[in-house]
């Protein structure tokens, strides 16, 4: 095997990568680099083996190229390279994907509702929802660059996943609808619990909430397309008493 690295600047083979609202570019600017290192793979894999993705073995070479960036490793992939041409600098689309996404500022959910002060009873709908923004429901769209190639990556939550505190767990495949008093004790359309026991039992007497938001984020570029996952999470105390009844 022949194995060797290459540090690719990152940022700034065309103007540097962009950032949409709210986008945060972190280390996305100019000067940074991304080291690849290429091992030829000798002997030859099969020419039925997908790493070729089609191409003839004969007329080509097979590179394993393994990316980090700042310290953090991007997944290795098969490189298809024509024979006696060096691999370098070609750029793994996926690495520059995630990159993009690294460079996101994707938050977990901005809980409206339920709220830490809020009252909430036994028996009565509650209505879940959140507040969207680019950093915490999205899309969110970020862009990369490296060695002539840019890839361009829109994150967007896809669900969000309440653990209630009670042993109940909701999913909702959207922001929620927000509660107006006109809907009197209606159970929300989309997103909603109903708590069957108070939060007196509860050592700190709340139940703990957790909202999970899975961002789905798909990408395209240098001839490619995927899509990525990244999982944020956001806690909130939600207290849940009982009507006292008055004889």
């Amino acid at each position: 095997m022949i194995k060797f690295c290459v540090d690719v600047g990152v940022g700034d083979d065309s103007g540097g990568s962009s950032g949409h609202a709210g986008s945060s570019q972190g280390g996305n600017g100019g000067g940074s680099k991304m080291k690849c290192t290429y091992t030829k793979v000798d002997p030859k894999p099969p020419a039925d083996h997908p790493a070729w993705k089609g191409k003839d073995p004969k007329k080509n070479d097979l590179y394993l190229m393994a990316c980090s960036d700042g310290g953090q490793n991007n997944p290795a992939s098969f490189i298809v390279v024509p024979t006696g041409q060096n691999p370098a600098p070609q750029v793994d689309p996926a690495a520059l994907a995630q990159r993009a996404v690294n460079s996101m500022t994707l938050l977990g959910p901005d809980i409206a509702s339920p709220r830490e002060a809020g009252n909430y009873t036994v028996g009565v709908p509650m209505w879940m929802w959140v507040h969207q923004s680019a950093t915490t429901y999205g899309p969110n769209t970020a862009s990369a660059t490296a060695g002539g190639v840019t890839v361009t990556a829109t994150a967007k939550v896809s669900k969000i996943v309440w653990s209630m505190g009670d042993g109940a767990s909701v999913t909702c495949n959207g922001p929620g609808t927000p509660y107006t008093s006109s809907e009197g004790m209606a159970q929300s359309p989309t997103c909603g619990h109903v708590y069957a026991k108070t939060s007196s039992g509860v050592r700190s007497g709340t139940f703990p909430v957790t909202a999970t938001s899975t961002w789905t984020i798909n990408w395209q570029g240098g001839g490619q397309a995927g899509q990525l996952t990244e999982v944020r999470q956001t806690n909130v105390q939600v207290a849940v008493g009982e009507v006292q009844v008055v004889r």
